[in-house]
């Protein structure tokens, strides 16, 4: 059995064991599913075991990996400049569609949800907030699981990796990346116990809340497909339209056979061969086509982005945390540092919210909450990635062939 199954059999069995007990005020229902509270608490542990080396092992290859700053050269900014771009919008439109869609989950939820969680911490002040991204001992950030001062950390150790001679680069290249394959293999074990760890965060939840709570998923879910077919529609559909050579016809027809893989697989890796043969197809120079799907494939996660806006959104309301616009801006920060850097294995999109959670005050039992609705979302948000990498290709082909967009 694929584990994605598993874990929709775990959710499904947790909904129904505490709508049971909701329905039919079993004492013994009731206090089964408020039982194995416990074993939910050890499965959210297991996450928060492998979120720090994840995320920083993850980040720093993708960094390291670009080599020296100077030399990527026009190609290289343009790029870089695409993702982190989008990235950015992507996460806003997520935040903006789940908060539109907030009436229409249920308020039970969000009571059962705030109750059951500690007292929410005082967001810093802007300056005190700058202070804290420089971590004074960057091994007490992670043991303290302070990501984002981490996270910058890791940026700068990434980029001093960067300017290094070829031979020391490769090096600890080579170490970064067998770090990350370690940690894939770890949470892929983790995964495995999901099945479980979802049941049991599910099935108490809803036993105080019933009904509730499975309208308020399909809300999320729902919420996250919308943004990205509106992501998709207002900014890569005109972007191919009016900054590259190709018609919208043909380049949307030629993205159908890796949207469909990367639909079924929800690997944006296993697209690789598939965009390089679409490329071709469209006729795009093969070394801009084979530099940016390369790139894209490691770092181009505008639908992920997406993705975790609308879940911070969410998850802030599930758990009754304050969501200031300050607080936005330091969640959009923190989500488009780590999304577009998200490791290549099932659900990670979901496991790298930690470091957003953190900054707004939303425990990460969501993470939870969240894997247990997340093949759906996955599917979609996975296609919407391989659909910007497209895009930066088609755009940086005109690019490279010196034929200037026309302005928008």
């Amino acid at each position: 059995m694929k584990i994605h199954v598993a874990i929709a059999i775990g959710l499904v069995a947790g909904l129904l064991l505490g709508v049971l007990a909701s329905a039919t005020g079993s004492p013994l229902l009731m206090d089964f599913a408020l039982g194995v509270a416990p074993i939910g608490t050890a499965f959210v542990n297991l996450l928060r075991m492998v979120v720090v080396p994840l995320v920083a092992a993850t980040l720093f290859v993708g960094v390291a990996g670009l080599g020296d700053l100077k030399t990527l050269g026009r190609l290289g900014a343009f790029t870089v400049a695409f993702f982190a771009g989008t990235t950015v919008i992507s996460i806003l439109i997520g935040m903006g569609t789940m908060t539109l869609m907030l009436p229409l989950a249920s308020e039970a939820v969000r009571g059962v949800a705030a109750t059951a969680t500690a007292d929410v911490p005082t967001l810093p002040g802007p300056v005190d907030f700058l202070l804290g991204l420089i971590p004074a001992n960057p091994f007490k950030a992670a043991a303290d699981g302070a990501l984002l001062p981490l996270i910058v950390f890791t940026c700068f150790f990434g980029a001093a990796v960067g300017a290094l001679p070829t031979e020391h680069r490769a090096r600890l290249i080579q170490l970064g990346d067998s770090v990350v394959a370690a940690m894939v293999k770890l949470v892929h074990w983790v995964l495995w116990t999901a099945p479980i760890g979802v049941f049991a965060l599910a099935a108490p939840v809803t036993a105080q809340s019933g009904w509730a709570m499975l309208q308020s998923l399909g809300v999320f879910v729902l919420a996250v497909v919308i943004g990205l077919f509106v992501f998709v529609g207002i900014i890569y559909v005109p972007a191919v339209k009016y900054f590259s050579s190709l018609s919208v016809g043909d380049f949307l027809r030629e993205c159908i056979e890796p949207q469909l893989i990367a639909f079924a697989t929800t690997s944006q890796a296993a697209t690789v061969p598939a965009m390089l043969e679409s490329a071709d197809r469209l006729g795009l120079s093969r070394t801009a086509a084979s530099f940016v799907i390369a790139l894209g494939a490691a770092v181009g996660r505008a639908g992920s982005a997406l993705f975790q806006g609308t879940g911070i959104v969410f998850l802030a309301w599930l758990f009754g945390a304050p969501l200031p616009i300050e607080a936005v801006g330091v969640a959009v920060l923190a989500t488009a540092l780590v999304s577009i850097t998200v490791a290549g294995v099932p659900s990670a999109s979901v496991l790298t919210l930690a470091p957003a959670l953190g900054t707004v005050g939303v425990p990460l039992d969501g993470l939870g909450v969240l894997l247990g609705v997340d093949r759906i979302p996955d599917m979609f948000r996975t296609a919407t990635n391989v659909t910007g990498t497209m895009t930066a290709a088609s755009i940086l082909d005109r690019i490279t062939k010196g034929d200037q967009p026309e302005a928008a």
